[in-house]
């Protein structure tokens, strides 16, 4: 064993892993809340609860060994592990198992191994490497259009399942690529095609008023003739034409009805307390039914008579804001926001690009997750299946993000040396 190997103790940021620890025990006590069983300890290893004790046993062992490990082990094998998760997705594709209408789990024996999960980490570890080199510019289309590529792959792959909320995750590592250089316009035309979706959704005839609009455009270019203006407006309006009619097609002809009607439900166009909106509705009482201080640990009545469906898995925020109130809620949020602000700051103060860039995927990862799961469940966001990082119940949710978030702790832990 190397003297780097010996000294990690000493080298890693523990502030880090303190914030780990917490969520993940905040996690284990709320799932076994979420189940509870009065004829149930929270170690019995057939509830929830005990299986996470297990999930968080192996995790810990994982974090150490990726401690133990050297750190150009990663940017060695990022190819590798990258290959290995396409794969992976490939296969889930022929003999996964279909949960809740998504073919995204392979099961093997008890356990359902989620490839997307570690699929985000292997993502991000190619992405620092491909970045990473000197002399790159993203801004270059020689560097650019590989970069979108390894994004893109796992995003169709991802879609086919279909599992539009790791999709969603993958999409977010665009932030990556603009703390890297990106042009910003790039993010502006990502927000202008979000507006263009929900107006499409809202209006949707859209697309004709959009056309009297080019007509008129055409005509001013006619008696006008001021070319470079009048071309890079036309030049928007078309691309933005062709965006709304695909985003009309995908609505009317791909998403299947339950998708459309989640959709329908965020956007005020449908009300439907029974049946799709239920859940958020159940989860929303549950959550403001929990007051200032909450109702108690175990206490929650939401939970008691399963009011909430999957409230330990996607709707796990629904036990906090029940039991532990807005106060329990907000030391939740807290640690999030300071686990973040803690993996960009470890981002920043890395001297190689590839833990830098590594660093600012895993903010991006599991900011997406801690936003929209959390907006998912308050009914801001549409319920789209995504994970409460470290704290919803799942062996590959919190397994990915165990290997995640201690990659990072290994990398700057030898930041000193170049990788």
């Amino acid at each position: 064993m190397s003297n780097q190997n010996r000294s990690f103790f000493f080298n890693v940021d523990y502030i880090t892993i303190f914030l780990y620890i917490c969520l993940m025990a905040i996690g284990w006590f709320n799932i076994h809340a979420a189940v509870y069983n009065a004829d149930e300890s929270i170690i019995n290893l057939t509830s929830n609860s005990g299986k996470q004790l297990i999930y968080i046993i192996v995790a810990l062992i994982v974090a150490i060994a990726i401690l133990l490990l050297d750190s150009k082990f990663f940017f060695t094998f990022s190819p590798v592990f990258y290959g290995i998760t396409i794969l992976l997705l490939m296969a889930v594709l022929v003999v996964g198992r279909n949960v809740g209408g998504n073919q995204a789990w392979i099961p093997i024996g008890s356990f359902r191994l989620q490839p997307s999960e570690f699929a985000k980490w292997a993502t991000s570890l190619l992405l620092a490497r491909q970045l990473g080199v000197v002399n790159t510019k993203i801004s270059e289309l020689k560097t650019l259009l590989p970069t979108l590529a390894v994004l893109g792959f796992p995003i169709l792959l991802i879609i086919l399942q279909p599992d539009a909320g790791s999709a969603l995750v993958f999409i977010s590592l665009i932030f990556v690529l603009y703390r890297e250089g990106l042009s910003p316009y790039f993010l502006i035309g990502g927000f202008i095609m979000v507006l263009l979706f929900i107006l499409t959704l809202l209006y949707p005839k859209l697309y004709i008023i959009m056309v009297m609009v080019l007509l008129v455009a055409f005509l001013s270019y006619q008696f006008r003739k001021n070319r470079k203006m009048i071309t890079v407006f036309l030049s928007g309006l078309i691309l933005s034409l062709l965006f709304v009619f695909s985003v009309d097609f995908v609505y009317n002809h791909i998403l299947k009805p339950h998708q459309k009607v989640r959709i329908d439900l965020i956007l005020g166009k449908v009300s439907d307390l029974r049946g799709v909106g239920y859940n958020v509705n159940q989860s929303k009482i549950a959550i403001g039914s929990g007051g200032l201080i909450g109702k108690g640990y175990l206490q929650g009545t939401q939970t008691k008579f399963d009011f909430v469906p999957e409230q330990s898995t996607d709707f796990i925020f629904c036990t906090v804001g029940e039991e532990w109130g807005f106060i329990g809620s907000f030391i939740v949020i807290g640690l999030y926001v300071f686990l973040l602000l803690r993996i960009i700051h470890i981002a920043e103060r890395q001297r190689a690009p590839f833990g830098r860039i590594y660093g600012y995927a895993v903010a991006c990862i599991i900011f997406c997750h801690f936003f929209v799961n959390i907006a998912m469940t308050i009914g801001l966001m549409p319920v789209i299946g995504i994970p409460l990082p470290f704290i919803s119940y799942g062996g590959s949710s919190l397994l990915s993000f165990t290997i995640l978030l201690f990659t990072l702790i290994k990398l700057d832990s030898n930041r000193m040396g170049i990788v």
